[in-house]
């Protein structure tokens, strides 16, 4: 029988070839030394969309961070710290599920929706790889763009959690913009603003990075940047799994409660170059 990722985890035994990569580009490169842990700033998300006397300090706070480390910690964002606990549940109890539950939302084989692990890309693609992780992607926005078929129906309360949390996700993405635009001095209405909103949607995924018995030869996720234009991430609370690169070196991300990173994506560092 071949195991998926999930089922590797349960049972233990040694990734079979599929997952084997022999390319020498894992961030951490010896799995026993822990990378340094990243001094990331935390901007209170309050102090940015509430006019008061150190609103102008946070915006400038927030557009040094976002220049200096591409990401920044954000606290009081208005996501209630019980949804996240929820959000984090849901997708805990789906992985719980028997693989045929499971399978109900795989993703097709060149797909962009759906459960199921991801190849690594490589320029041989007959000895291309997969990475040691799977992942449940779904769009969550414009509505009418949803593929309710890859939404899990177990457990009962998952895509009640995901509709409420994306539309959480949707009220501060509006405001993450338009306090950069005002951090760049720029207007509500401005061209900027309309640029990173035209033609957008807005998608939710749930990473699973089980331990591998053999970290030296796999790749939870290999190293690279965001196609989007912010990504808005939400951690484990648990466990430490992100690293940035900066200046060179990589680090390891902390786990700060009830926060979230926020990380710029190659589209937005487009349009600012522009």
């Amino acid at each position: 029988m071949e195991y998926s990722v999930h089922e590797l985890a349960i049972t233990g035994e040694n990734p079979p070839a599929k997952y084997i990569y022999t390319d020498s580009i894992n961030p951490s490169q010896d799995p026993s030394i822990p990378l340094p842990l990243l001094e990331i700033p935390v901007i209170d998300f309050n102090r940015i969309t509430t006019p008061s006397v150190g609103t102008g300090a946070e915006l400038e706070r927030l557009r040094s961070a976002l220049s200096s480390y591409g990401c920044v910690m954000v606290t009081n964002h208005g996501v209630e710290s019980s949804l996240m606990d929820r959000v984090r549940l849901v997708f805990k109890q789906f992985l719980a599920l028997p693989m045929e539950q499971r399978l109900k939302c795989q993703k097709e084989a060149d797909g962009f929706e759906g459960f199921g692990s991801d190849m690594i890309l490589t320029k041989d693609v007959a000895a291309a790889v997969r990475h040691f992780s799977c992942r449940l992607r779904l769009t969550t926005w414009p509505e009418d763009k949803r593929q309710m078929k890859y939404w899990p129906e177990q457990p009962h309360d998952f895509r009640e959690v995901l509709d409420e949390y994306s539309s959480k996700l949707l009220v501060l993405h509006d405001a993450t913009l338009r306090a950069m635009a005002r951090s760049l001095s720029l207007d509500d209405d401005s061209t900027f603003l309309n640029a990173v909103r035209e033609g957008g949607s807005i998608s939710a995924r749930f990473n699973f990075y089980p331990p591998c018995p053999t970290p030296d030869r796999a790749l939870g996720l290999k190293p690279h940047s965001d196609g989007t234009v912010i990504t808005y991430l939400l951690q484990d609370g648990e466990v430490e799994g992100l690293q940035v690169l900066k200046d060179e070196q990589w680090f390891r991300v902390p786990n700060v409660p009830d926060a979230l990173v926020l990380h710029v994506g190659d589209h937005l560092e487009v349009i600012l170059i522009k």
